[in-house]
């Protein structure tokens, strides 16, 4: 891999893991615009879920250590359960699938991409419309049933184009929270996934012999991936804050989607 490619690289992960335009998606696209094959763009890919980790932990230093004062010094386990209870789905579903999601060209096609990135895409332009749980003031406020609502809803993101922070912030609206509180709660949510994926990888010896021998060109993409995250993260969190800003996500997943079915259709 060239350093030009694990630059451009890294920062597509780095936007698209925190705007909930699906960075699998736009990562595929990226691979096959490069013309990348075989296991080992897949493993630069797992790898460079460790910058955009490193982002959350340090945007997120301050929440994080008043979650752990709350279940420590206060016994307060709420916010800290109903996160777990998030990740299980998710967590389970990714385990058991892996090899299916790895090996399936439908995970790879992109066709797949396009029709999950219109379909997360109309959701978010109609979410409005769509009927709502009762309100909920914020992530410290959700009861376990609206959060293992959203764990399930969640799973949809093993389909690339769906997008792991889109799929969390449509069903945290759903369960009745505002586009900022679900943006946030499903941040905190993907700490633990993506700590379970970064451990996974290092406990396999392949992917530590593909580490060990691509360790340079890995940092590359990982520190462009952990500075263009903590960009994005700060851009979504602001811009979520304003009404039906989640429709300008949409209305760029359905868009990009044409785009993707109209070069397909004309190249076939």
């Amino acid at each position: 891999m060239e350093v030009w490619q694990a630059i451009i690289l890294g920062i597509v992960q780095g936007a698209t893991e925190f705007i909930p335009v699906s960075s699998s998606g736009h990562l595929e696209l990226a691979r096959q615009i490069m013309g990348f094959q075989g296991e080992n763009f897949h493993l630069f890919m797992e790898f460079i879920n460790l910058g955009t980790l490193l982002a959350l932990l340090i945007y997120f230093r301050h929440r994080i250590l008043r979650i752990l004062r709350n279940v420590f010094q206060e016994k307060n386990y709420k916010l800290a359960i109903n996160i777990v209870i998030t990740c299980i789905p998710a967590g389970l579903a990714g385990v058991l699938l892996s090899d299916v999601i790895e090996n399936n060209g439908f995970f790879s096609s992109l066709y797949t991409i396009a029709g999950a990135m219109a379909l997360v895409g109309l959701v978010m332009i109609f979410i409005d419309k769509i009927p709502h749980m009762r309100a909920v003031k914020n992530e410290d406020h959700l009861d376990p049933k609206k959060a293992l609502f959203i764990g399930l809803i969640q799973m949809l993101a093993l389909i690339p184009g769906t997008s792991r922070s889109g799929t969390t912030i449509v069903a945290g609206r759903i369960a009745g929270m505002d586009s900022e509180s679900s943006a946030e709660y499903s941040f905190l949510v993907s700490i633990p996934i993506m700590c379970g994926v970064c451990l996974k990888m290092f406990l396999s010896e392949s992917s530590r012999a593909y580490f060990g021998a691509n360790f340079g060109i890995l940092m590359l993409g990982n520190v462009v991936a952990f500075l263009v995250g903590l960009f994005a993260l700060k851009f979504v969190l602001d811009y979520l804050k304003k009404p039906h800003t989640l429709q300008s996500f949409g209305r760029y997943r359905v868009i990009l989607s044409s785009v993707v079915i109209g070069v397909l259709l004309i190249m076939a």
